[in-house]
């Protein structure tokens, strides 16, 4: 992994695989694979074709997208992957998160679950330890992510994280915000980690 930002080729979308997710979400997934396609960036997602994971990539393919699903073997009974989308079967999770983030010049983190949540914290550890400068967009309608970002700022605010982590990502409250957004973002400012001062 590198501190070096690359050009804006290829997002990783970060979302829920619920079918039963709001179906507002589930047409906002749709309309950012639609808007990926027409802005010639190719989607690299978990390689489902359930929930805001499919409706996104399919809609990407329709729109004549570049889409690219990487799933670990076990879930591929359980989170169908779509036949017509390119698909690389991995053994396991770490190694699905790994080849997405190398895939990936940049990052959208769509509503989700754990899963995403787990991505996502993992995906902002690396930026805090400067181990890449992609951009990160969250996607919060309606301040789905505001508990999220709460968090965050009382671990600022406890001194257990520099102030200038909270610019290493966006926010973004409109789909149609979402790739300026990303296009928009400045380069990280680099910080040291936190060191332990020995009495």
């Amino acid at each position: 992994m590198s501190g070096e930002a690359a050009p804006l080729n290829r997002v990783c979308v970060y979302c829920g695989s619920s079918n039963n997710a709001d179906p507002q979400l589930l047409a906002d997934a749709a309309e950012l694979g639609r808007a990926l396609a027409a802005e010639k960036l190719g989607l690299v997602y978990g390689g489902g074709g359930v929930g805001l994971m499919g409706a996104c990539a399919q809609a990407a393919h329709d729109a004549g997208g570049q889409v690219l699903g990487i799933i670990p073997e076990f879930l591929v009974g359980r989170e169908r992957p779509l036949s017509k989308v390119e698909t690389i079967v991995v053994q396991n999770m770490h190694e699905r998160k790994m080849m997405m983030y190398e895939r990936s010049d940049g990052f959208v983190v769509l509503p989700g679950g754990i899963g995403t949540l787990e991505e996502i914290i993992e995906l902002l550890s690396w930026r805090r330890l400067d181990l890449h400068a992609k951009p990160i967009v969250f996607y919060s309608p309606g301040g789905f992510w505001d508990p999220l970002f709460a968090l965050l700022r009382h671990i600022v605010d406890a001194n257990l994280t520099p102030p200038d982590f909270l610019k290493t990502y966006r926010i973004a409250e409109r789909v149609a915000d979402i790739i300026p957004a990303l296009c928009g973002m400045p380069e990280p400012t680099t910080v040291a980690p936190e060191t332990t001062e020995v009495a």
